[in-house]
């Protein structure tokens, strides 16, 4: 053979070699198998143009991306929860939210924040009591629950039980559904505490039963690979154990207001700008998590 038709031929065999490593897997890494919004602590109510403001905030996050839908974090309402709530207050709030979030034509997927249930109802029978009624408006299927989509397995978690824990019978069906899925399957939580947090360290408002998580998703390291929170309307991100722990600030920021500091920014809660956040999981079971300020002009 030929010098140069065996150099051509050892070039073309190489490159032949060569795509293997350019694999289904590297592929799939650049483009997501899911696209997703995660909105968290909206306290819509009806003062201060606080319905038109939050629309503008939603419709900016559906139109960063195609958006597969959306995960809802919890205190989608103003408040509940507080001793002077009375039926009315309740029914409008949630009304407020309805029209909010039916301005789209997306799936949402919510979890109940700790400002969403009414426990001043007249008693625990009444049927707008706690957190069922609150289940019901939001329109879950159960105040904790698991779907799956392209591959990923998303469990909605309940917090808002004594201690700020998943109760017993919450806890042996999340390692009961961990168990029985495939090594490898990745898995997203979402809840409205954070389960490990930096912005715990000086605000509180971590799950109380945080370490049985931690050993629970260390069992399962080869599923669990994103937790998200909201509850602080911080930003903040931790990566333990291979799990990304993403908490990622509110679209109300400083409860609509004006903010705390002057330094940071208008409508910022210590240091963190009002926001939402685009997630991207992919077939490995990465994720990238962006975190969207948004723009003053939208206040």
């Amino acid at each position: 053979m030929k010098r140069r038709n065996f150099i051509q031929r050892a070039i073309a065999l190489s490159g032949a070699a060569a795509l293997p490593s350019i694999s289904n897997a590297s592929t799939n890494r650049l483009k997501p198998t899911l696209t997703i919004a995660h909105i968290t602590d909206v306290h819509i109510r009806s003062k201060e143009d606080i319905p038109e403001r939050a629309k503008r905030y939603l419709l900016e996050a559906l139109s960063n991306k195609d958006i597969d839908f959306i995960l809802n974090g919890g205190d989608s309402i103003f408040d509940a929860s507080y001793d002077d709530v009375t039926r009315e207050m309740v029914t409008e709030q949630w009304a407020i939210w309805d029209n909010f979030i039916g301005s789209t034509r997306l799936e949402v997927f919510s979890c109940i924040g700790n400002h969403d249930p009414w426990w001043k109802a007249p008693s625990d029978q009444d049927g707008m009591y706690g957190v069922a009624y609150a289940a019901k408006r939001l329109k879950m299927p159960h105040r904790y629950y698991s779907f799956t989509r392209n591959g990923w397995h998303f469990f909605i978690l309940d917090g808002n039980n004594k201690g700020t824990r998943l109760d017993g019978e919450q806890m042996e069906w999340l390692k009961d559904s961990l168990g029985k899925l495939a090594t490898n399957s990745p898995v997203l939580m979402m809840s409205h505490y954070p389960i490990l947090s930096s912005t715990c360290a000086w605000s509180g408002g971590q799950h109380g039963d945080y370490k049985e998580l931690k050993e629970l998703f260390y069992k399962h390291k080869d599923k669990v690979k994103v937790c998200l929170s909201g509850h602080q309307h911080l930003r903040d991100s931790v990566v333990y154990n291979g799990t990304s722990y993403f908490c990622n600030g509110s679209l109300s920021g400083f409860w609509w207001g004006k903010g705390d500091k002057e330094s940071a920014g208008p409508y910022y809660y210590q240091e963190t700008p009002p926001g939402y956040a685009i997630l991207e999981l992919f077939a490995d079971g990465t994720v990238r998590n962006k975190y969207v300020a948004l723009e003053n002009e939208l206040y």
